[in-house]
């Protein structure tokens, strides 16, 4: 993006999930009259694109808020995000941020910071984007949004209720993106989302669908997939799952695996499906992650012994651990008994113990060749992720950021893989 630099100067903070990192890239994209900028410290405009997962999350930018005023030359604090459903109409009270939009208005950014004014514009829970996002700066992947919202109502999550009902972008618009950034050179594509596995569900399409016709793209190299349901890996699913443009690695949310577990957190998979899915994806080849949390109200010392019991049978290499906090305006907050906060803290360190010794395990056992997107240099090495979603650390006298290669020899370390190149 090249900008007159005469333009005020806007920094982008952004805050959670995958979905997030692309709705700064659609803000970016709609900006004609500012530039944009990589240092805080230069900024007329820090626009905060907020995540409200949790209590802490809120707290998390809270604080960032509060730091800008440290800076040498003030900026004008513009608030978007999760959080402006929760948190919003607090931190505009109190003057902590200069103005607010919702998700439905980041697509109007450029008029909206055009107005100097104080300004509060929610928006509403039922848009859906129309910008082709032509490049992802800083990145090596590209992110693709796929759908918005989500149906489920799991009883610690308050998502739903600041993005909305599940719905999906058009297969029309999502392809025209995927074209767009494999003609600008991106190969590897992530598919992102509030609940990636429900797009299409009200189109009389499918993910499976989807994917297929993604892959017909010339420059589509590999597409991941960000968090899916286990119910929603279905036959059309498991069809494509050995077809080459599929990266060898799922991200599917299990939460816990405890059944009594699964039922307080009001969940819709259970552990033994679950089980016969890892499985049944493991014997393909794919590496296999989770979300799991720990410490969540009601889960007693037996409970959690029966999920760690469970946890050995599943296959898993990677895991998004969290330890619970609380959501105000969740079901989950009101729950008792709480789990002491250094229970939780034992037990998540107990989980990802396991997982890093499974991750260990699966990539000293791997025999297939690996194939690396680098990413970045860093330290002298080469950065890059492979396949099965598993970073690994190159030396090579070569320049090989933004390169595609192959690695049949690599050492596996517990640390994570290495080699030469």
């Amino acid at each position: 993006m090249n900008f007159a630099s005469t333009k005020p100067k806007v920094y982008f903070k952004t805050f959670g999930c995958r979905t997030n990192v692309f709705d700064t890239q659609v803000m970016m994209s709609n900006l004609k009259d500012f530039e944009i900028t990589q240092n805080e410290k230069d900024a007329n405009v820090v626009v905060i694109n907020s995540c409200t997962v949790t209590n802490s999350a809120d707290s998390t930018a809270r604080g960032y808020i509060n730091s800008l005023n440290k800076l040498p030359k003030k900026p004008r604090v513009i608030f978007t995000g999760c959080g402006v459903w929760t948190k919003g109409e607090n931190l505009f009270k109190e003057e902590k941020v200069d103005s607010l939009f919702g998700h439905s208005e980041k697509e109007n950014i450029n008029e909206l910071l055009k107005n100097e004014e104080r300004f509060f514009t929610a928006g509403d829970l039922e848009h859906i984007d129309e910008t082709i996002v032509e490049e992802f700066v800083g990145k090596s992947r590209a992110f693709i949004k796929v759908q918005e919202g989500c149906d489920f109502r799991c009883s610690y999550c308050i998502i739903p209720y600041v993005r909305g009902d599940a719905r999906s972008y058009s297969e029309d618009k999502i392809l025209e993106q995927v074209s767009t950034l494999a003609s600008n050179g991106f190969g590897e594509f992530i598919l992102t989302g509030t609940n990636v596995g429900s797009y299409g569900k009200k189109q009389h399409t499918s993910l499976a669908k989807l994917l297929k016709k993604m892959s017909l793209i010339k420059g589509v190299r590999r597409i991941r997939m960000g968090s899916i349901e286990p119910i929603q890996i279905d036959d059309e699913f498991r069809e494509i799952i050995n077809e080459p443009f599929m990266a060898k690695h799922l991200h599917i949310a299990l939460q816990h695996t405890s059944k009594k577990m699964l039922e307080i957190m009001n969940r819709r998979n259970k552990v033994l499906k679950d089980l016969e899915l890892f499985e049944f994806l493991r014997d393909n080849g794919y590496a296999l992650g989770t979300d799991f949390i720990v410490g969540h109200p009601g889960e007693s010392d037996e409970l959690w012994k029966e999920a760690i019991e469970n946890l050995h049978r599943f296959p898993l290499t990677h895991v998004h651990a969290f330890t619970y906090s609380k959501r105000d305006g969740t079901p989950s907050a009101t729950m008792k008994p709480q789990v002491k906060g250094d229970i939780a803290k034992i037990r998540y360190n107990e989980l990802i113990s396991i997982i890093d010794e499974k991750n260990y395990n699966f990539r000293k056992e791997n025999k297939k060749t690996l194939e690396v997107l680098v990413e970045q240099e860093k330290n002298g090495k080469y950065i890059g992720l492979d396949q099965h979603f598993n970073q690994i650390e190159i030396q090579s006298s070569a320049d090989l950021v933004g390169d595609w290669i192959f690695l049949e020899n690599y050492e596996a370390k517990e640390s994570g893989n290495v080699a030469k190149f």
